[in-house]
């Protein structure tokens, strides 16, 4: 008797982070979008399914029309079905239920007025399920979505069930979910394209309806060796052909499959994201003991059955992991909040808004970009942008506490037209946020050196792929430059603006004295004011009984340039001492600018009296699909003085302007 053919479901997903540099989605365009759309150009009966993110598509559209059409022209004669996602790919349960309409509805909209058709499908922005974004989907018109098999395993589903799709509800609302194969995601394309067609052809004659696969585009161009592999070596050609030649497989889009199969009953998925994001999502030591506990039962050849319940963390344990994206993410939530109290807020800074809830600078893990200075400035530029609109229709008091960040600890908003101050009341009486509404840049936008599971590879040999096919970026290990112990040693505190330390060690213990007419900090020894006023921040310090001691404060200065050319420290006199990737000792001086050309700007540091001043670069070490690399999150400035019987008080001030 012979079996049903197997219907092979294939989507692919395509995005570009809000803020990239464009020579880096470009090169993607060349090396994956384009030729990979082409490929399937040639071959019109195999059907297939395809997400491209708002954002991207928006930048495609514009800058290569004729391959876009080419997308368009599929979808239109029904080999293409494209999905719809949050506009800017948020992780919709993330941010509200009115952003997450707003934003999908967004993609709809620009997908039926592209193509005159109308999704009925959806991609969930790294595969991360949380039962209540179901109602906005629904709201937005989305029948169906995909999720890994990795969440269905955890409700005690057999794989040999996951070849169709199943239902949920959430308040009576239907959604259909479909639940991606982990097997084919790790196939393809790294396997022969024999082998994935001979796996495809086993699973038709165990009975198998569907093979359900949709994941990232990159990994068929831009992953390591993967364009040479995919198109130089004919990859996608073979694999292609191969199914098209088989009679036990057929192509098909997601709609056309859903609207002729049945549901496979109810289902209700715990919250979850594939399963690596569940490793990513813990902190060290918890994430070694994970990883420990992973390796063990996969030695014992029991990991297989137990895997559905070794379940690591979840996406949101990101935000309360690094301090920096709960605050980035705290400060999205209330300007969301505040522009939602606008009957009609303008269409600008709603895209304000869409655009700095791009997932990208909230997280990391093999992807993820919370460490890439670049992708956290894009957010915070249309949150200081969409922040600087709003308070123009609605004005905010000159100073405000309340503990926005969930940490137990107040922050005071200091705020003006050009420039505003956040002060945590912490003990450390820093600055967490410096923002310039002209230049649309936070200069307090730093990150911490994190012990990452992954630094404890970092000094293995590079790892070598063996037998057919080529290697995926989860098993390579290649370090893109020299990495030292001492590179990869965790902060004790964070990195902030203006933390003091008295004779080298940090001081911890401050105590928020007063807020009228300015905040004032105050510790045994020392009394700490500061002032905003125009485009400048000041700080006043005043001590007792510390003649004798060495007084210290750290800027850690986010500059756009990092440690390329254009950025460069000038001394009083003209002169420019280095860049800001370079170290620099000045022995006394009371004024230090730093020249920005990426962002600009400046910020001229005044010092009275004259301080000593030591500036290096701080950088992190972090893993991408390449390889571990360092990257510089900003400019360290140590600015110290002698404390004497004529030294009582010392004033340091930023002036920022461009």
């Amino acid at each position: 008797m012979m079996t049903q053919p197997l219907t092979l479901l294939l989507g692919v997903h395509a995005h570009q982070p809000v803020g990239n540099f464009p020579e880096v989605i470009e090169d993607a365009h060349q090396r994956c979008y384009k030729p990979f759309l082409e490929t399937l150009n040639d071959y019109p009966d195999f059907r297939f399914a395809a997400h491209f993110s708002g954002w991207l598509l928006d930048w495609l559209r514009q800058r290569h029309p004729a391959d876009m059409e080419m997308l368009a022209a599929m979808a239109r004669r029904g080999q293409v079905e494209l999905f719809s996602s949050g506009d800017t790919e948020p992780v919709l349960a993330a941010i509200p239920h009115r952003d997450r309409v707003g934003q999908i509805k967004a993609l709809n909209d620009k997908l039926t007025a592209w193509t005159g058709k109308s999704p009925r499908g959806a991609w969930l922005t790294e595969r991360v399920w949380e039962s209540s974004v179901v109602a906005a989907l629904r709201e937005s018109g989305i029948d169906y979505v995909t999720v890994d098999d990795y969440h269905f395993l955890c409700t005690g589903k057999p794989l040999t069930q996951l070849d169709g799709y199943f239902s949920t509800e959430e308040g009576g609302s239907r959604l259909d979910l479909f639940p991606i194969s982990e097997a084919l995601r790790y196939r393809l394309p790294f396997a022969p394209a024999a082998e994935v067609v001979a796996y495809l052809e086993n699973l038709a004659a165990e009975g198998r309806s569907a093979a359900i696969y949709f994941d990232d585009i990159e990994k068929f161009g831009i992953w390591p060796e993967t364009y040479d592999w995919v198109y130089g070596r004919g990859w996608l050609r073979a694999m292609i052909e191969g199914v098209l030649a088989s009679p036990a497989i057929v192509t098909a889009t997601y709609g056309d499959f859903h609207a002729r199969q049945a549901t496979r009953g109810i289902i209700y998925l715990p919250t979850a994201s594939y399963s690596e994001m569940g490793q990513w999502a813990l902190p060290m030591p918890a994430a070694g003991v994970y990883a420990e506990l992973l390796a063990k039962e996969q030695a014992a050849g029991g990991f297989d059955r137990y895997r559905p319940f070794l379940r690591g963390g979840i996406w949101r344990n990101f935000l309360s992991r690094y301090p920096e994206a709960n605050w980035l993410h705290k400060r999205m939530l209330g300007l969301s909040a505040r522009l939602s109290e606008l009957p009609e807020p303008p269409p600008s800074l709603t895209a304000q808004l869409y655009r700095a809830q791009a997932n990208d600078a909230y997280w990391h893990g093999l992807f993820g970009g919370l460490y890439l200075p670049h992708l956290r400035r894009a957010v915070w530029a249309n949150l200081v942008e969409l922040e600087a609109g709003l308070d123009t229709l609605q004005p905010r008091p000159a100073m405000e506490a309340r503990d926005l960040d969930l940490d137990g600890h107040r922050e005071i908003f200091l705020h003006g037209p050009a420039l505003q101050a956040v002060l945590r009341d912490d003990g450390l009486a820093a600055v967490c946020e410096l923002a310039s509404y002209p230049l649309r840049h936070n200069f307090a936008d730093s990150l911490c050196r994190y012990h990452e599971l992954y630094h404890d590879r970092i000094h293995q040999a590079p790892s070598e792929h063996h037998g057919a096919g080529i290697a995926s970026a989860h098993d390579i290990v290649r370090c893109k430059e020299p990495i030292s112990a001492a590179d990869i040693v965790p902060d004790a505190l964070p990195r902030l603006l203006c933390l003091d330390r008295l004779d080298d060690l940090p001081l911890t213990d401050y105590q928020l004295a007063a807020t009228t007419p300015t905040p004032v900090f105050t510790r045994p020894g020392v009394s700490k004011r500061y002032t905003l006023d125009g485009g400048t921040l000041t700080i006043d310090w005043q001590f007792t009984g510390l003649a004798g001691c060495r007084f210290t404060t750290v800027l850690n200065l986010a500059m756009p340039s990092c440690d390329g050319f254009l950025g460069r420290y000038v001394l009083a006199d003209g002169s420019i001492a280095g860049g800001f990737g370079q170290s620099l000792e000045i022995a006394e001086s009371g004024l230090l600018t730093l020249e920005d050309g990426v962002l600009g700007g400046r910020v001229a540091l005044a010092m009275t009296p004259a301080a000593r001043l030591t500036c290096q670069a701080h950088k992190t070490v972090s893993q991408s699909e390449a390889g571990f690399e360092k990257i510089m999150q900003s400019a360290e400035i140590r600015i110290a003085w002698e404390i004497s019987d004529a030294i009582r008080a010392v004033r340091l001030q930023l002036n920022i302007s461009s």
